[in-house]
């Protein structure tokens, strides 16, 4: 398995700042979720969940997962207790 994700390593840096790829694997985009790999897949064929092909591979595309989390977060109800 690819860590890129799940170890957090990098691809270098630039003017002192870490590079980080932008698109991840199927594998390491189950790790970044917390879901295995076979709901995922399940999400990309009912495109239930945003990819970006590279040929015949599928990428996904991290900034694009936490605004597909960030929309899909459901927030508490404030209590109304005294």
């Amino acid at each position: 398995m690819n860590p890129i994700v799940s170890q957090g390593a990098q691809l270098g840096e630039f003017q002192g700042q870490p590079i980080r790829p932008r698109l991840v694997s199927i594998q390491d985009c189950s790790v970044y979720m917390g879901l295995s790999v076979h709901t995922i897949y399940t999400m990309v064929s009912q495109r239930r969940i945003p990819f970006v092909k590279v040929g015949r591979l599928v990428k996904f595309d991290l900034a694009l997962l936490d605004t597909w989390i960030a929309k899909r977060t459901v927030m508490p109800i404030a209590s109304h207790r005294p």
